[in-house]
């Protein structure tokens, strides 16, 4: 059979599809085809209201790869969030450097904190191997601007979602870029103190956790490399998972309202007075 024909018969699937479990079918069926000429009505499932046909078309453009790209960038959706989301989802995935200036304004102009979310995350993912040499640090300069202010978004989604792609982009720039990777590790020592999402703190000290693993192994690898990047040792128990947690419970605790006259309210005074201060 011909591409032109499975293309056909896999189009006409989708057009009989006469419930949600059937469409979410026939638009796998599209995606692993892997047609190129398929890519364009990949594209139109991301605007379905089926999070299931989204979730396989994005998976479909994700395994073609590379000639999905510019279809992507030419064809989304303006006007449907939802499917902006998911394209963004799709180039994230797919990790092509040609998206950087769309996850870039996306991150932090875009209304739809789902948007938001999807590029943030996707900055961090882009593949930094496929630019010229020359123009890597400069590109992920920008990439550190917009997550730093992505990753203090009011929507905790985005923040989280940024915080992940900081961790990637320190991890790409310790040895290209130890400075950059030394602003991120300083920003996450502040953001720490600053956030009051428990989620957010968590995955700001999981990413502190996986940058200096990563720092380490560099080191066991190459250890002429130490004097270099000695400086982005990190001296805090953030490797120490029982200290991560305490300190979870900790922010919990202090966040933690009770009602009028619980005296729970009181035992700070009450612990005072007892002391005879």
């Amino acid at each position: 059979m011909t591409e032109p024909d499975l293309l056909k018969i896999l189009l006409q699937d989708i057009a009989e599809a006469d419930s949600a479990t059937r469409m979410v079918a026939a638009v796998e069926r599209l995606a692993q085809a892997q047609l190129a000429a398929g890519i364009p009505h990949l594209i139109t499932a991301l605007g379905y209201n089926n999070p299931g046909a989204a979730v396989a078309a994005v998976e479909g453009l994700i395994a073609i790869g590379r000639p999905a790209v510019q279809p992507l960038l030419e064809l989304l959706d303006g006007y449907n969030y939802g499917a902006r989301a998911w394209g963004l989802r799709a180039l994230a995935g797919i990790g092509d450097p040609q998206a950087l200036d769309l996850l870039l304004d996306a991150a932090i102009n875009d209304f739809a904190l789902s948007v938001r979310r999807a590029a943030a995350r996707g900055l961090g993912t882009l593949h930094w191997d496929e630019l010229a040499p020359e123009s890597i640090g400069s590109a992920q300069a920008k990439v550190a601007t917009v997550l730093l202010t992505a990753s203090q978004d009011h929507e905790w989604i985005v923040r989280y979602a940024a915080i992940n792609g900081l961790q990637e982009l320190a991890i790409a720039s310790t040895i290209s870029h130890p400075d950059l990777t030394q602003q991120i590790l300083a920003h996450f020592d502040l953001l720490v103190d600053l956030d009051d999402n428990l989620a957010v703190i968590a995955r700001i000290w999981l990413a502190q956790k996986n940058i200096q693993a990563n720092i380490n192994e560099i080191l066991a690898q190459q250890p002429i490399l130490e004097q270099q990047i000695s400086s982005l040792q990190h001296t805090s128990d953030t490797n120490d998972w029982q200290a991560t947690l305490e300190k979870l419970y900790a922010r919990k605790r202090q966040q933690q309202t009770y009602p009028e006259g619980d005296p729970h309210k009181f035992r700070e005074v009450a612990a005072a007075i007892f002391r005879g201060e």
